[in-house]
């Protein structure tokens, strides 16, 4: 259990710190918006190959809710990841206000409306959101399962997520993990902090969606 949440507490935290740390420490005048979205797709493939072997690599709460909702996970080790992601999501946003030239005010949050890069509502960030995650999971649960290609699971899933920020970056910035958005929102407080309860509910319908699919066997392949 201690090398499990161990894995998923630093798995979070690297994807914070360099996600959210493109965006902050490089930013769209230099490492613009296709960086961005690479660094949190680039992220997400080392910390697969890395941590996979030892807690699948969820690094994500709406991850491990899928996996949970298709029968893949224990509710007790669900809970043991989910505070292990959210705590390593602070971490990961802690350090990246420690180096920031704007300290805690600026961490790269998930917003709508005022908060989103593009000026999108409500309406649009939930939209986004829900499809978004519900992609995410069903590309995760494919890959991962035992018909799956193991091999290059983390490079489908890492690419996958850097497609997503490509295309959202300016609707929400692009949250579909719920703990991703609560360290920077955490930290930064204010407006990101009272937006954030969006980037829970969003993903986490995505998530039943996609698991869903799994739960009832209509993706899953056939024996």
């Amino acid at each position: 259990m201690v090398k499990t949440f161990s894995a998923e507490f630093v798995g979070t935290m690297v994807l914070v710190l360099f996600g959210c740390g493109a965006a902050v420490l490089g930013g769209f005048d230099h490492v613009g918006q296709l960086g961005i979205a690479l660094a949190f797709g680039f992220a997400i493939v080392a910390m697969a190959y890395g941590i996979g072997p030892v807690s699948g690599c969820h690094v994500n709460p709406a991850v491990s809710l899928a996996a949970f909702v298709a029968g893949r996970m224990s509710l007790k080790d669900m809970g043991l990841y989910w505070v292990a992601q959210f705590l390593g999501a602070v971490a990961g946003a802690a350090i990246i206000g420690l180096i920031a030239k704007t300290g805690f005010t600026s961490l790269g949050a998930n917003g709508f409306d005022a908060g989103s890069p593009g000026g999108y509502g409500l309406h649009a960030a939930l939209v986004f959101e829900v499809v978004a995650t519900a992609i995410f999971v069903v590309v995760i649960l494919g890959v991962t399962g035992d018909k799956g290609h193991g091999a290059f699971a983390g490079l489908a899933i890492g690419l996958t997520l850097a497609v997503i920020h490509i295309v959202g970056i300016q609707v929400t910035g692009v949250s579909v993990n719920p703990a991703r958005s609560f360290g920077p929102a955490l930290l930064q407080g204010g407006e990101a902090l009272a937006q954030v309860w969006a980037f829970f509910v969003a993903p986490a319908v995505g998530a039943v969606i996609g698991a869903l699919l799994f739960r009832f066997k209509v993706l899953e392949p056939a024996a």
